[in-house]
């Protein structure tokens, strides 16, 4: 379908069409378009930026780029602290804003300071998709896309089916977006939205406020989906003018008669309390039935819920009671401004004066950055993943919940549903919000000035090889269905201050899974063999890290066989030189084991042509024909050794 072929079309597709640059918007066929801003964090935008200054280009070519400090911001070393010094440096020289560390998380920044309808986003981090909320086109990748798109270069994607959720009536007392959200996962699961972009209609959808959306679209990352895209109406136009933007709205919605691709309706009227249960956010049960579970620990925050509307509801859910003598409870507010005005409004004090303990405008315990639970509890948390492992204590129960059943349950000691409490609190909020981007450094007017700080722990990037005509391989791991990035690359307040030495951090991969498999590697390069992963359904699922694709690289990582990919994932492993291989119609149960030594006779050739590619058991015999599916783009980074190798000619 090109642009101007079909008369209505989805919010979707009207964005695709003003950003296209090349390729037609038919599902499944590569298009490329426009970016118009990009978004960093500290544990991914290190490297993007160590790429993009690879690449030789003096000043980023994107209308806005930001990087946020919000991951590594526990300084129990000099790496992140170092990590922070290179970034401000960076960002002054090369033309990006700066975030300082305690300004927020960068999505919830992002959201209230520089978010525009109908502008596409690039963000490295998976949950990019949370400006969705606001109308825009919102993706996650990973570091080396967002290096591309600061060169001037457009996003290239395979066009994605749009799909309808439709929003009837209105949600009841005691029920959130997070519920919205998690009944979407309920009913479509963690690959249900792969190959797709969810979009919100329906009449439901106008009395949901930005943030309420935002929680909806940061989530729909968990269901795969490419992004999730709310309509621009007069509930955007207010929020942007309470943060004294309304100059930034502008009203964007589907045309009627648009057509998609599928479609789910939820009646909000008829929600109740959700939780998704360990350790998936797709096992999702009512409260009601988990009501009586006891609980150790409770987190509220997060990028999904950290508005400043969810953490004066769980304020006002603690005024003048104590939190459970069993529970731990830690807010993590989302930004500066959230905070400033929780302190303002009396908000903080009541949550203080419960018991709660203060975090600071970070991810923290999210990404398992501090505040791990005992062993063996139960930690509810208004969080969006509860991977098994990534609060930081591996027999954890992590179940998530809208912050009204989090908040209920500290109270209560135990998994509590918040209708119990009778009439909800009403929560009202200012015309103006407290707008001060004081920690905002712009870039120096005066770049040729500012000198790239870079610490010791900031090495260089590791750099990939062309592909071989063959290859000798092995096979190192066998894994199952729905591998994350945390189970591949774990995070953690260990791991992630050496996101940039990729020689450090290596010594993780596959840590919890195999603790043995970084040793075993060792063993195979000596031997001159390359490894290959065996993998199920949906392997790489979860973050945008891209360390996940280069840390197995640099272990001699060259293939991946998997039923099939998370998009991100799969993006990154081409990225960095690993092919993403599917069986088709091959039947590979059973049929290769670990420490099998392969052969890839005609690899290089095989990928030239776009066949399949061949791959000989020289352990146990046999022969196996894999599938390959690359656009033309892909298959020539694939032969470069990777996208840096490509855009560096």
């Amino acid at each position: 379908m090109t642009p101007d072929s079909k008369t209505s079309l989805t919010l979707a597709e009207k964005i695709i069409r003003d950003h296209l640059v090349s390729g037609e918007m038919n599902p499944g066929s590569e298009i490329a378009i426009r970016v118009d801003q990009t978004l960093t964090q500290d544990a991914t935008g290190t490297l993007a930026y160590l790429e993009f200054e690879a690449l030789g280009i003096p000043r980023v070519k994107t209308e806005l780029s930001v990087s946020y400090v919000d991951h590594n911001t526990l300084q129990t070393g000099f790496e992140n602290a170092d990590d922070h010094l290179f970034l401000q440096t960076f960002a002054a020289r090369y033309g990006i804003y700066f975030s300082r560390p305690g300004n927020g998380i960068c999505h919830q920044v992002h959201l209230e300071r520089f978010g525009k309808p109908g502008a596409v986003l690039l963000g490295s981090d998976s949950h990019t998709p949370t400006g969705g909320g606001l109308g825009m086109l919102a993706i996650g990748v990973g570091g080396l896309e967002i290096a591309a798109a600061l060169s001037g270069r457009p996003f290239n994607l395979v066009m994605p089916e749009i799909f309808l959720v439709r929003l009837e009536n209105r949600l009841p007392p005691w029920v959130s977006a997070k519920d919205v959200i998690l009944k979407v996962l309920a009913e479509i699961g963690v690959k249900g939205g792969v190959g797709k972009i969810l979009e919100y209609g329906g009449a439901g959808v106008e009395t949901l406020t930005v943030p309420e959306r935002a929680t909806i679209t940061n989530m729909g990352a968990e269901t795969g989906a490419t992004t999730s895209v709310f309509p621009s109406d007069e509930l955007t136009k207010d929020f942007l003018s309470r943060q004294e933007r309304a100059g930034d709205w502008r009203e964007l919605s589907a045309d009627p008669g648009a057509r998609y691709s599928g479609e789910l309706v939820i009646d909000l009227a008829a929600l109740e309390p959700l939780a998704a249960c360990p350790h998936s956010p797709d096992a999702v049960r009512t409260v009601k039935e988990l009501a009586g579970t006891p609980v150790g620990q409770v987190c509220i925050g997060s990028c999904t819920n950290s508005s400043l509307a969810d953490l004066m509801t769980a304020a006002a859910i603690l005024k003048g009671k104590t939190v459970h003598p069993g529970v731990s409870l830690v807010i993590s507010p989302g930004s500066r401004q959230v905070m400033e005005m929780m302190a303002a409004n009396g908000a903080l004090a009541d949550l203080i004066a419960s018991g709660a303990r203060i975090l600071e405008s970070a991810c923290g315990p999210c990404i398992g950055m501090g505040q791990s639970p005992s062993s063996g509890a139960v930690s509810l948390r208004t969080y969006n993943r509860n991977f098994r492992g990534r609060s930081g204590t591996a027999d954890a129960e992590v179940y998530l919940v809208s912050p009204q059943t989090a908040a209920a349950s500290s109270r209560k000691g135990e998994i509590f549903d918040p209708r119990e409490l009778g009439d909800p609190p009403k929560i009202k909020l200012p015309i103006r919000f407290a707008v001060d981007d004081s920690l905002i450094l712009p870039p120096s007017p005066e770049p040729e000035t500012v000198e790239v700080i870079k610490g010791p722990n900031i090495t260089a990037i590791p750099t990939g090889e062309p592909l071989p005509g063959e290859m000798t391989a092995a096979v190192w791991l066998e894994v199952g269905n729905n591998i994350t990035t945390d189970d591949i690359m774990p995070a953690g307040s260990k791991i992630l201050p050496l996101r940039s030495n990729i020689a450090r951090i290596s010594r993780y991969v596959f840590a919890a899974l195999d603790p043995g498999f970084v040793e075993r590697t060792e063993y195979e390069r000596r031997l001159a063999r390359r490894g290959v992963i065996v993998a199920g359904e949906n392997y790489g699922q979860g973050s945008s890290r891209e360390h996940a694709a280069l840390a197995p690289y640099y272990l001699g990582v060259r293939a991946v066989i998997a039923r099939s990919f998370a998009r991100i994932h799969r993006s990154n492993l081409i990225n960095f030189g690993i092919l993403p291989l599917t069986p088709g119609e091959e039947e590979i149960s059973g049929k290769l084991r670990v420490g099998d030594e392969l052969c890839f006779p005609s690899l290089r050739r095989e990928v030239e042509e776009g066949g399949p590619v061949t791959i000989r058991d020289m352990t146990r015999g046999g022969e196996l024909r894999l599938t390959l599916e690359l656009s033309p783009r892909e298959r020539e980074i694939l032969l470069a050794g990777g996208l840096l190798r490509s855009l560096s000619g």
